[in-house]
C-alpha cells in the first residue's frame, strides 16, 4: 500500500468511527444504561476490531489498533453501563467516548520530582534526534544498547502520541487533561510504575474496565484480602493480550506469547510487592538511590527477553524507523520548499 491509499484508508477510519460514535449519543445515550445499551453498542465494539486491518504502516496500524480497538472500546463498555469517567464526559456538544483521562489532582503523583521536565515539542524533537541516531548507527551498536534506546524512545513516543491526543481533546471538551506519563524514570516500584507513572490513559482504562470489576466479583468470594491480586493480575493479563492482538495487526504473524508473559510475569511481581509492603507496613522502606535502579532495571530487564524480542523478529523496529525517516523527509522537503518560496517572494 502506497502512502495514497494508506492516507485514504485513515480517513474512511475515522469517518466511520465518527459515525459510529455519533450514533452512539444520538442513538443508545437514549437507551437505559445497562445490558439493553450494552447490545446496542456491541456491534460498534465489533466494528471498531475491523480497521487495522486495513491498514499497512506500522504507526498508522499501532496508533489505531490502540486508540480504536482498544481503548475506544473499553471506553464504550464502560458507558454503556455509565462507568468510569463518563459521569463527567457530558458537553454541550457531545457525550465523547474517546479514549481520555482528566487531570485528577488527588491521584496526580505529587512526590514526583521532575528531573527533566520535557515538554511535548521537546520529546517530538529528542525522539526525531534519536531515531536519526539508530537509522544511521544501528548496524555498529551493541544489542544492549539498541534495546536501552528503545525503551526510551518507546517512553518518548508514547507520550508523544497520548499528549497530541491530548491536546487535540483538550480544547474540544473544554477541559484540562491529565499527562501521558509521569516521568517513569523515578519509579520507585513496581506498583509506582504501572499504577502512576506509565501510560496513564491505559493505566486508567484499565482500572475502570478489568481491576475494579474483577475487585468487587472478587471479594464477594474470596474476601478482599484476595481481590486486590485478582484485579491486579486480571489487568496484567488483558494488558498482554491487547498488546498480542495490536502485534498481530501490525506483523500479521500469529502471537509467540512473549510478549503476553512479559505482562504476567509483571503482574505476579507487582501483587508480591503490594503483598511484602503489607506485611512489612511502613517499617522497612528501601533508600530511592536502590529502589529507583532496581525498579527501572527490572522493566529493563523483563523487556530484554519478553517483550522486544517479538518485536525485533518480526522487524517492526526497522519498519518504524524508515517510517519515520520518511515522514521527517516528507516534511523536511516541505519546510525546504516554503524556505525557497519565501525567498523568492523576498527577491
Amino acid at each position: 500500500m502506497n502512502d495514497h491509499s494508506e492516507v485514504k484508508a485513515l480517513l474512511k477510519i475515522w469517518s466511520i468511527v465518527f459515525l459510529s460514535l455519533s450514533y452512539c449519543y444520538f442513538i443508545t445515550s437514549k437507551i437505559p444504561k445497562g445490558k439493553i445499551r450494552l447490545l446496542f453498542v456491541l456491534p460498534i465494539i465489533y466494528l471498531f476490531t475491523i480497521p487495522p486491518l486495513s491498514l499497512s504502516y506500522v504507526l498508522t496500524t499501532g496508533i489505531t489498533s490502540s486508540f480504536i480497538t482498544w481503548l475506544t472500546t473499553s471506553m464504550l463498555l464502560l458507558y454503556s453501563f455509565d462507568l468510569g469517567p463518563y459521569k463527567r464526559l457530558t458537553t454541550k456538544k457531545f457525550e465523547n467516548p474517546f479514549p481520555i483521562k482528566y487531570k485528577n489532582t488527588a491521584f496526580y503523583n505529587k512526590e514526583s520530582s521532575k528531573r527533566l521536565p520535557l515538554s511535548l515539542w521537546s520529546k517530538a524533537l529528542i525522539s526525531s534526534i534519536v531515531i536519526l541516531f539508530c537509522d544511521k548507527y544501528r548496524e555498529e551498536l551493541h544489542q544492549g544498547v539498541i534495546l536501552v534506546i528503545y525503551s526510551y524512545l518507546l517512553s518518548l513516543l508514547v507520550d508523544i502520541a497520548m499528549g497530541f491526543s491530548n491536546m487535540l481533546v483538550g480544547p474540544i471538551m473544554g477541559v484540562e487533561l491529565a499527562q501521558p506519563s509521569d516521568e517513569p524514570y523515578l519509579a520507585t516500584s513496581l506498583q509506582d510504575f504501572w499504577g502512576r507513572r506509565w501510560n496513564l490513559m491505559v493505566t486508567d482504562t484499565l482500572r475502570h474496565t478489568v481491576y475494579n470489576p474483577t475487585r468487587v466479583f472478587s471479594s464477594k468470594y474470596f474476601g478482599e484480602k484476595w481481590a486486590t491480586a485478582h484485579g491486579t493480575m486480571a489487568s496484567f493479563i488483558v494488558s498482554g493480550l491487547m498488546h498480542e492482538l495490536i502485534l498481530y495487526y501490525v506483523t500479521r504473524v500469529s502471537p509467540s506469547w512473549e510478549m503476553t508473559w512479559f505482562f504476567v510475569l509483571h503482574g505476579i511481581s507487582v501483587t508480591v510487592e503490594v503483598a511484602v509492603k503489607r506485611a512489612l507496613g511502613q517499617k522497612v522502606r528501601l533508600d530511592r538511590a536502590i529502589s529507583d535502579p532496581l525498579t527501572v532495571g527490572f522493566v529493563m530487564g523483563t523487556g530484554y527477553l519478553w517483550f522486544f524480542p517479538p518485536i525485533m523478529k518480526n522487524h517492526v523496529d526497522l519498519r518504524v524507523f524508515e517510517e519515520l525517516v520518511s515522514f521527517y523527509g516528507y516534511f523536511w522537503g516541505i519546510f525546504k520548499w516554503f524556505g525557497s518560496f519565501s525567498t523568492m517572494n523576498y527577491q
